[in-house]
């Protein structure tokens, strides 16, 4: 796909998106900036119609950035009983972020050091420790940190996997599928669901950027949003 067509792609996608919170007036006053680094349109559309449609319980970040503020904004107006786990590995960009908003109290931010992982012959940055930090299963994975390298991008989903049951219903959305690193990572984290017999469905939504969801039975109309 060439640029032009994922720019007018992501024209799309912010139409949508803003037609899918014309109801919510509590978002008004939220300053929410999509592209470059952030989250970008489709990925905020996801997000408004997962959270209505399912309103998850219980809710795992990657990374800490704009969609953690959209979040925020749902479970103080909507999702009064969710929680939402955001991880995150830069302490400074935590700082700047708290100055300039604030989180629900059902949001906690736990961060976590970077380290370097083998994957296959190739070096990953992971989170330390995240498998003793992180024990419990979450009805929707956001995954968007941490930061990507070149061959693999965003592993620790792929760890947090490994104690999935068949009986487990989630769904994950890993950001920036359109990379080489994350398509990788991907492809890991699906030979893991099918080695433990879990059934899924996927799909891919694509404005500037793409991003890849898997849905467990329960959840599978999230691939026809």
């Amino acid at each position: 796909m060439t640029d032009t067509e994922r720019f007018a792609r992501e024209a799309k996608w912010a139409n949508v998106y803003h037609d899918s919170i014309r109801d919510k007036r509590w978002l008004d006053d939220v300053a929410i900036y999509p592209g470059r680094w952030a989250v970008n349109y489709s990925m905020l559309y996801l997000l408004v119609r997962i959270l209505q449609l399912y309103k998850p319980e219980k809710i795992i970040e990657f990374g800490l950035g704009e969609s953690s503020k959209l979040i925020s904004k749902f479970i103080e107006n909507e999702l009064h009983n969710s929680k939402h786990l955001i991880l995150e590995e830069n302490r400074k960009w935590t700082e700047n972020f708290i100055s300039r908003f604030t989180l629900s109290q059902n949001s906690n931010i736990m961060h976590f050091d970077l380290v370097k992982k083998k994957i296959r012959v190739f070096n990953v940055n992971c989170y330390k420790d995240i498998k003793e930090k992180i024990n419990e299963t979450f009805d929707l994975y956001i995954i968007d940190g941490p930061t990507a390298l070149r061959h693999y991008s965003r592993y620790d989903i792929c760890c947090l996997a490994e104690r999935f049951t068949p009986e487990d219903e989630f769904i994950i959305i890993m950001d920036d599928y359109n990379r080489k690193s994350e398509k990788r990572s991907v492809r890991d984290l699906l030979h893991i669901l099918k080695k433990k017999k879990i059934t899924f469905h996927t799909w891919e939504y694509d404005g500037s950027k793409s991003q890849f969801l898997i849905a467990t039975k329960k959840y599978y109309y999230a691939i026809t949003l």
